[in-house]
């Protein structure tokens, strides 16, 4: 007899629901969320277990890694495919999510997720750290800069050290002005040094990574943008064309078609955002900063011309992700090419 599981994970507890080929419930049963209790579960009562399902989620992440190595076929599948099918039930709960998981084991009808591995996840914690202490530093600054406004001090353009300097100067003949502002710089210079320990941190693992420094190699891709695309993608084999990382990370056109309807639209946004908006900078960099020429400039520019900078960039940013993936499954460094080979006058 062939078994099929649903597992609807939560933070404590994990509802189990086993159904037999035809999709009748053989047990049900809710234990904790550990992969020694659910495996435990899972051999007792479903000897003949031929697939196990849990949606994405944070702490799937963590089961799916474990019971894999127990030997189990667990399979993750995506929550919004799953969340399609479980609204259909007319009543929520963690005990018909479960049976409803089993039930879509049991007919085949999912798609499958790539779970990463766990040092793809340490990679990418270290990097979104990285990103929030950024933002929060922005935050101040804009803070700042909102608070001295308000009385017609007005900070301007102000490159790295200077904008603490500049704020404790505009500051310093208002006592209370003062004591509103001193506490923030404060707490900027303390977020700034965390994230040039960071950077430091990154900037170590660019160093020993043979795959990183080949990505580094493209215009615009510094150590963040690589390590961000090494750790967001993990295996490049899962893709069987290089094309389709475009649409991965969410830079491909939505597109609506239905009867006499049929229309193109903005990106999709699907995906990592964090992958997403380092290869929008890289495009930006490659476009307005990076003197060498390549093919992939002269396409770009040829595109901005026509279209507009801001698509170009969307464009350029989805190429950069296609050819990342090409060397990485190549083994290769980025091709440059000179002005007369991209076909623009020198």
């Amino acid at each position: 007899m062939e078994h099929y599981v649903g597992l609807d994970v939560s933070l404590k507890l994990t509802s189990i629901c086993v159904v037999d080929r035809a999709g009748k419930v053989e047990r049900e049963g809710v234990v904790a969320s550990a992969p020694e209790a659910i495996a435990t579960f899972i051999k007792l009562h479903a000897p003949h277990v031929v697939r196990i399902g849990l949606e994405t989620g944070a702490t799937p992440t963590w089961l799916w890694t474990e019971l894999d190595k127990m030997g189990l076929p667990i399979v993750c599948i995506d929550a919004r495919h799953a969340k399609a099918v479980l609204k259909m039930q007319i009543n929520k709960s963690d005990r018909n999510d479960a049976a409803g998981i089993a039930r879509i084991m049991q007919c085949g009808w999912y798609k499958e997720v790539c779970v990463k591995d766990l040092d793809s996840h340490a990679t990418k914690a270290l990097l979104v750290s990285r990103a929030l202490l950024v933002k929060v530093k922005r935050d101040i600054e804009n803070q700042i800069r909102g608070l001295l406004k308000n009385l017609g001090l007005v900070i301007g353009r102000a490159k790295m050290n200077m904008f603490a300097v500049r704020a404790a100067q505009l500051a310093e003949d208002r006592s209370e002005l003062f004591a509103a502002v001193d506490p923030l710089l404060k707490a900027r210079e303390a977020i700034e040094q965390q994230i040039v320990d960071l950077d430091r941190k990154v900037l170590r693992l660019a160093r020993n990574n043979a795959q990183v420094r080949r990505f580094m190699t493209a215009p615009g891709i510094g150590p963040v943008t690589a390590l961000c695309f090494l750790a967001t993608i993990d295996d490049p084999a899962r893709f069987k064309r290089s094309r389709s990382v475009g649409a991965y990370a969410g830079l491909t056109p939505r597109r609506y078609a239905s009867g006499e309807i049929d229309w193109t639209g903005r990106i999709s946004k699907c995906g990592d955002k964090m992958l997403r908006g380092y290869l929008y900078e890289a495009a930006n960099v490659l476009l307005t900063r990076v003197a060498k020429w390549s093919a992939l400039k002269a396409w770009g520019i040829r595109l901005a011309k026509r279209s507009g900078l801001r698509k170009a960039k969307v464009a350029v940013a989805r190429k950069l992700a296609v050819i990342l993936h090409r060397m990485w499954i190549d083994g290769t460094e980025f091709k440059w090419s000179s002005k007369d080979a991209a076909g623009q006058p020198v």
